[in-house]
């Protein structure tokens, strides 16, 4: 009896929800130190909603068409953007709502994601190429050419060393960022992958799949490690947990799934959203995840895998031993065993699932969640990745976008220096944003001036004329 209340307090639990698009969310994305929440939509906005309830959400109009794709920068003062307008933008999230804007591509630009440095751009488009761009006055540093259908989606890996795509041609590539060659293609054959991501630990890809399916492969041996099939509708979005134990996907079934890459097997299915779920993403501890749909809205849950006590923090150095396939099985495995779902629909509404607050408006609603296992077995599955006998023991440069939980336990710099820094690169951030506002401007003042002095000399010359000629 007492273990299970513990397995239904420690499910995933539904914080806040956020409407104010109006149109299908396409991305969300939480800055660093969880403060706001950046979201963008098909109405052609980008919003930046304040976690704190007194809070007001800014509303950011520059775009001309649908947005794509929305990201913070490591340091989470820059936001950037990417249209159906084929442009991009970098925004100051702030109520000023700067932002320079850049024409990317000559179509759609279907993602834009930032390098671990925060010093780079990844940018898709529907015109077939992957742009690298600097962040510092957007200049564009070099083109990917090799696919030959939409880009779906390109992402820098931990150490910023390879770029992993995909696209409506079937085919997932990775490509080194230096050479600028493509060092491997994986090939879809059902269907073509909406959205991928590495890992946390840089060894394994996670692609989500129009088949359905969500596939993980391993980027060294070039084989697929897991094959979930665990959704009745194309699978649009996913984003591992920081600590690389757990997989989060977002389908157009209308529901949001945990996968336990550990085990292998789903672990939770969560109903929230009226239609397709189009977007997820992990905050950067992975305490908190997001997702937004077709239905307008933007739900933020807690995770509560912080029951496991310090097995689930932030792992830096190794990947956990993913469940590979015996030797005996097929190359490509199939973990396609549903597990009994148990929906316990909420008949009575609780305080964290009604929550509302001055950025939303919307009636309360109930919520399903099912749970693969009991909680005894999940502390099982929530080891500490680097005690076990990984295969992945591989050494990451430690993305700023994925922070360990403790400075001082892991030897790194004291909490007053790594703030002090953090600030110090933040206003260096909004620096170079405000430096590339004024160029901007300077050079309309130029274009200006200069147009000027040639109407003059125009003026100039027919007064001549006029004098000669009389």
């Amino acid at each position: 009896m007492s273990e299970k209340m513990t397995s239904a307090m420690s499910d995933p639990t539904l914080e806040r929800h956020f409407k104010g698009h109006r149109d299908t969310v396409t991305s969300v994305d939480f800055s660093r130190n969880m403060k706001q929440i950046a979201t963008g939509s098909m109405d052609s906005c980008v919003m930046i909603w304040n976690m704190k309830p007194q809070m007001r959400a800014y509303r950011f109009d520059g775009h001309k068409d649908a947005v794509t794709f929305v990201q913070f920068s490591p340091s989470g003062h820059l936001v950037a953007s990417s249209s159906r307008d084929k442009t991009v933008r970098l925004w100051v999230p702030s109520m000023k709502a700067e932002s320079t804007v850049f024409r990317a591509h000559t179509a759609t630009v279907r993602s834009v994601s930032f390098s671990g440095d925060g010093q780079s751009l990844v940018t898709a488009s529907d015109d077939k190429t992957i742009k690298v761009w600097t962040v510092h006055r957007q200049k564009f540093l070099f083109s990917l050419n090799q696919h030959i259908n939409w880009v779906r989606c390109a992402k820098f890996s931990p150490d910023d060393r390879l770029i992993v795509s995909s696209s409506d041609d079937k085919t997932i590539k990775l490509w080194d960022k230096n050479s600028r060659e493509c060092i491997h293609s994986f090939y879809e054959h059902a269907g073509y992958a909406n959205h991928v991501d590495f890992h946390p630990s840089g060894t394994c890809i996670a692609a989500a799949s129009t088949d359905n399916s969500v596939k993980v492969w391993d980027i060294r041996s070039h084989k697929m490690l897991q094959h979930y099939q665990v959704h009745s509708g194309v699978v649009n979005s996913l984003s591992f947990h920081p600590a690389g134990n757990f997989l989060i996907t977002a389908s157009s079934d209308s529901t949001v799934k945990i996968l336990d890459l550990v085990e292998g097997k789903l672990l939770y299915t969560l109903h929230g959203h009226q239609g397709p779920v189009t977007c997820v993403a992990f905050s950067r501890t992975g305490e908190y995840f997001a997702s937004g749909g077709s239905d307008e809205q933007v739900m933020v849950w807690k995770s509560n895998f912080d029951e496991c006590g310090d097995n689930v923090k932030v792992q830096r150095s190794t990947a956990p031993n993913l469940q590979v396939p015996p030797a005996s099985s097929t190359t490509h495995p199939s973990f396609n065993s549903h597990p009994s779902e148990l929906h316990d629909q909420a008949s009575e509404p609780t305080g964290l699932y009604n929550r509302e607050d001055s950025q939303t408006a919307v009636p309360t609603q109930s919520y399903s969640r099912s749970a693969s296992h009991s909680r005894a077995t999940h502390r099982q599955t929530c080891r500490d990745p680097s005690s076990s006998s990984s295969t992945y023991q591989t050494q990451t440069q430690g993305s700023p976008q994925v922070q360990a939980q403790s400075h001082a336990s892991d030897g790194g710099a004291p909490p007053g220096l790594a703030s002090t820094l953090e600030h110090i690169i933040g206003q260096l951030d909004i620096l170079t944003q405000t430096v590339s506002i004024l160029e901007q401007r300077l050079t309309l003042t130029e274009d200006k001036l200069k147009e000027c002095l040639e109407n003059q000399m125009e003026i100039g010359l027919l007064l001549q004329r006029k004098g000669e000629e009389a």
